[in-house]
């Protein structure tokens, strides 16, 4: 008998889920979803002026491509850093920069495609504790 041939696998995410950065996720591609080995891909949504939990991720890199609104998104140390993204702009986040992310808006939601290179991400995520008084506030 020949062995089994991997398939393509489709999916529609019908629900949120809160993931650990306290931001809505519409799982997509994941180890869960579809078996993947190494790579997850899904949409994230920041409700008008909400912000993620600081936060790291352990050990893998993340690509975000932002579909709706703009994103402030503080990283460093003590989140001293910023840079700002739009519809049709990419980010690159590394394994382990402390970052969070800010919808800019106070009346829209923003919306991108997140995709990192681990199938289980959402288990290697990590709080991220600022100093009290580090960091400004936008």
């Amino acid at each position: 008998m020949p062995a089994a041939q991997p398939g393509l696998k489709a999916l529609r995410p019908d629900h949120e889920v809160m993931s650990r950065q306290r931001l809505p996720y519409f799982i997509g591609i994941s180890g869960d979803t579809v078996g993947a080995g190494g790579l997850s891909m899904h949409i994230v949504v920041i409700p008008p002026g909400a912000r993620a939990t600081p936060h790291v991720h352990v050990g893998y890199e993340t690509g975000i491509y932002v579909l709706e609104g703009r994103v402030c998104t503080r990283w460093g140390e003590a989140l001293e850093h910023e840079i700002i993204s739009e519809a049709g702009d990419f980010l690159f986040v590394p394994p382990g920069v402390p970052h969070e992310a800010i919808n800019l808006s106070a009346t829209e939601p923003a919306r991108a495609v997140v995709a990192r290179n681990d199938p289980a991400e959402q288990d290697k995520v990590e709080p991220y504790t600022v100093q009290a008084g580090s960091a400004p506030t936008p």
